[in-house]
């Protein structure tokens, strides 16, 4: 099991970029950097750094696909920290409704890495 303290999750979460990250990770189980681009209108760098400093936490974790890489959160999350996740998620759905819905009118999460990073 990893070791992730409070100050560093509640860090990690207290930033509007990162928890809505959090949020649809927890919605979706795993995107990709073009999906958070898309659904969160913000720039890639941006979207990046977030995602680097919730993976230096331990709060992410990726995994390589081809030429994409896929967030998901770690499942090696103590239980307190994936209860933090969950209920947050939980009593808080329209935090990311309108991302969520932004993604949706893509196309299934399936085709959407094709269809945003690569224009198609």
């Amino acid at each position: 099991m990893m070791q992730l303290d409070p100050i560093s999750l509640f860090k990690s979460l207290s930033d509007p970029s990162r928890l809505a990250i959090i949020m649809m990770l927890k919605a979706e189980n795993e995107l990709c950097v073009c999906e958070f681009t898309e659904a969160l209108n913000e720039v890639q760098p941006k979207i990046s750094r977030n995602l680097a400093l919730l993976k230096t936490n331990g709060v992410v974790v990726n995994r390589r696909e081809g030429q994409w890489i896929y967030y998901s959160i770690n499942p090696e999350l103590p239980e307190w920290a994936q209860e933090v996740v969950n209920q947050t998620y939980a009593g808080n759905h329209q935090l990311i409704a309108d991302a969520m819905t932004k993604l949706e009118k893509v196309g299934p999460s399936a085709d959407r890495p094709n269809i945003l990073c690569c224009g198609s």
